[in-house]
């Protein structure tokens, strides 16, 4: 049976608004096992990208406890926080921030570096991912002006997993593709899934919520649905979308 990578206990994130509280998430108690790929999904002003960030220590919690593996990390320093996002979380946004001044391979390399030491089998390694998302030779080189987005964001999903980061955190990252893109974006994330990657990512598209194994529907800062799903193939597809479409007919969306 999976184990549990990543846990909440009474989560809870306010923000000041012209000297009143705004809770936007809500004593929420939630558990994500090890070999998941949760998809959260509500409406806008739900809390998606909020509870992203408190998972992924990005932001931190107003109360509540995070807990990744047996370790709690919602009262880590600012530093302590950094050097966890490091080694054990990947990023993948919408907008893919590439160092503009950085060659596709320098890039990435960039990105291991701060947890890997420069040696052949890493630069191999880089490599190796960058053709397994369609990037051949030619393209390293180029700069990030120089690519579409469908390949700026495979350069961000080979950076976002050259450290093989515990959970792959996504916010939206085929949202400013082309559906071409999209769908090359998409089976690359259900590939490194079917590979053992944890992936937790915020959608509000259904083509891309398709790709997950479960989904939580978050209102007014908590979870009111939880539906789940086998891995993705394309033979099932049909079968899958009516699956979900009932479920977030049912959810309001």
């Amino acid at each position: 049976m999976a184990s549990s990578i990543l846990r909440t206990e009474k989560l809870c994130k306010s923000f000041s608004n012209g000297g009143n509280q705004q809770h936007v998430i809500k004593n929420l108690d939630l558990e994500i096992t090890e070999g998941d790929f949760t998809v959260i999904m509500g409406s806008s002003g739900s809390g998606k990208s909020t509870l992203l960030y408190a998972l992924s220590g990005m932001d931190k919690p107003t109360l509540g406890k995070i807990y990744f593996g047996d370790t709690q990390i919602q009262d880590y320093s600012n530093d302590q926080l950094a050097m966890f996002r490091r080694g054990s979380c990947g990023f993948v946004f919408q907008s893919v921030y590439l160092l503009d001044d950085q060659t596709v391979l320098d890039n990435v390399l960039t990105g291991a570096l701060i947890v890997q030491k420069n040696t052949p089998e890493l630069v191999n390694k880089v490599k190796d991912l960058l053709r397994k998302v369609g990037l051949d030779e030619e393209d390293w080189k180029k700069y990030p002006n120089q690519l579409s987005g469908g390949e700026a964001q495979r350069v961000g999903i080979v950076r976002a997993i050259i450290n093989e980061p515990k959970i792959l955190f996504a916010d939206e990252p085929a949202g400013a593709l082309n559906s071409a893109s999209s769908r090359d974006v998409l089976d690359i994330f259900t590939e490194i899934h079917k590979n053992g990657q944890s992936i937790v990512m915020v959608t509000h598209d259904m083509k891309t919520a398709l790709r997950g194994t479960r989904v939580l529907y978050l209102r007014d800062g908590g979870v009111v649905g939880d539906y789940r799903m086998k891995p993705y193939t394309d033979d099932d597809k049909q079968t899958r979308r009516a699956g979900l479409a009932a479920f977030l007919e049912e959810m309001g969306w």
